[in-house]
């Protein structure tokens, strides 16, 4: 257990678990959910850097990313967001799923895999 760091753990959950070099990420939303899925993808993203500096590493390092969408006629809108912050030649794996959502607000959600 002394090799497994977590970060911001609460009862439920760590926001990341960092092992053997890896880091994952428990899947991020949008803190304000009042807007479209390119704000809210955008300010997903947003909040992952956070997490990812937190941890020591950032986004050119991802080597997996898993997205769901509430709706799948977001796509192009959450694309949109997601091209402009994925470093050039840095593009990770990636899933992109239509998901039931835990809170009706909530368009985006993204988990992420990471090198540390």
């Amino acid at each position: 257990m002394d090799d497994i760091l977590r970060h911001g753990t609460s009862k439920r959950m760590s926001k990341a678990v960092v092992h053997g070099g890896t880091a994952y990420l428990c899947g991020q939303v949008a803190s304000e959910r009042t807007s479209d899925a390119r704000e809210q993808t955008r300010s997903t993203l947003e909040k992952i850097d956070g997490i990812l500096s937190e941890i020591g590493t950032d986004r050119s390092r991802i080597l997996s990313a898993t997205i769901y969408l509430k709706e799948m006629s977001d796509y192009g809108a959450m694309n949109e967001a997601w091209d402009k912050w994925v470093p050039e030649n840095c593009a990770p794996a990636r899933a992109c799923v239509k998901a039931d959502m835990a809170a009706e607000d909530i368009l985006v959600e993204i988990s992420i895999i990471a090198a540390v």
